[in-house]
């Protein structure tokens, strides 16, 4: 499972189905295992945020992905994020890209 399998469809998930997806992809790609439950949090916050600005028709551009993992980069020591759950992170956000 991908992220982009996740993503698929987005308008049309309700937010429990989403989290369903979210939830198997976090259990099955063994990428994304050495993500603890704060960074899980993290990641599908940015993911509602996203499919709502999404569901008003506007695709996240790479400058918004830019300045939310500048947000996450600067606050990592206080979220406890490690450089490569930042990487995994970018990776999951620029599949919102058009």
């Amino acid at each position: 499972m991908d992220f982009k399998d996740v993503t698929k469809d987005i308008l049309d998930q309700n937010e429990y189905r989403l989290e369903q997806r979210f939830n198997e992809l976090m259990r099955r790609n063994p990428r994304f295992k050495s993500l603890d439950a704060e960074d899980k949090e993290i990641i599908f916050d940015l993911i509602k945020k996203y499919k709502e600005k999404i569901r008003q028709g506007n695709y996240p551009s790479s400058f918004t992905i830019r300045r939310d993992m500048y947000h996450l980069y600067s606050n990592r020591v206080k979220m406890g994020l490690t450089y490569i759950d930042l990487d995994h992170i970018r990776d999951l956000l620029n599949g919102f890209k058009k």
